[in-house]
């Protein structure tokens, strides 16, 4: 079994489907990805369920750097999964791929949410 992600013409992730695994190719299917893609009429790549941050879960080759979710962007210079930006001041981290905040979530063992307006870290109090 293998995973599968349909894009729109922009590259983003619009579903992402489970199927064949690619070397299961039975007479006059050259690809899954294209069998997919022509059938959905979209663009469709392969993706790991066990791929995150560029590392392999289970320990095997990493593979397009995230499994692709919904509203993911596919970066075709990267040949990889790109989750959406959650503010407009974190940067990609190419070799993750995944955003990071122009600064460092704190270590202190305590909650924080990111507030853009500000650009820092405000601990989460719980309405405290």
């Amino acid at each position: 079994m293998a995973h599968y992600a349909l894009l729109d013409n922009n590259n983003i992730v619009t579903q992402v489907i489970t199927g064949r695994d690619e070397t299961d190719l039975p007479a006059g299917v050259v690809s899954w990805e294209n069998h997919y893609g022509e059938f959905h009429g979209q663009i469709c790549r392969r993706t790991s369920y066990n791929t995150y941050a560029n590392q392999h879960l289970l320990g095997g080759t990493p593979f397009r750097g995230n499994y692709a979710g919904i509203g993911y962007r596919y970066d075709t210079d990267l040949d990889a999964f790109i989750p959406p930006q959650p503010f407009p001041s974190w940067t990609l981290d190419e070799t993750t791929f995944q955003w990071a905040a122009p600064v460092a979530y704190p270590d202190d063992g305590l909650r924080y949410n990111w507030d853009e307006a500000l650009q820092s870290w405000q601990e989460v109090t719980d309405g405290l």
